[in-house]
């Protein structure tokens, strides 16, 4: 059985984009994420520092790296680029070895 995957993708804002707006330009994100087989899980978070996480559990790591590929060719994902601060972006994929839930 394959193991699940965590994307985690971490990042800064644009300057000018309000935490609001970036909300609500990821929640348009929702129907494509959900309408992936083998998704699991996904948070956003943003820190006191100023850095944003974007964190999604895949059922293994083919679909995480498909989804990923599959993501950047969407209609809201230049958006969503713009949006992020250049160079900022770091998006990796870990192998999930133990997790719990309340």
């Amino acid at each position: 059985m394959d193991k699940h995957v965590a994307e985690i993708v971490t990042f800064h804002l644009a300057e000018g984009i309000k935490a609001a707006d970036f909300v609500a330009l990821m929640q348009r994100t929702e129907g494509f994420v959900r309408a992936q087989s083998g998704f699991l899980h996904r948070q956003l978070t943003k820190g006191a520092d100023g850095s944003w996480t974007d964190y999604v559990v895949w059922k293994d790591m083919a679909t995480a790296q498909e989804v990923a590929k599959s993501f950047m060719t969407q209609d809201f994902s230049a958006e969503v680029m713009a949006a992020i601060a250049p160079d900022t972006a770091k998006m990796r994929h870990e192998d999930v070895l133990w997790s719990m839930a309340s």
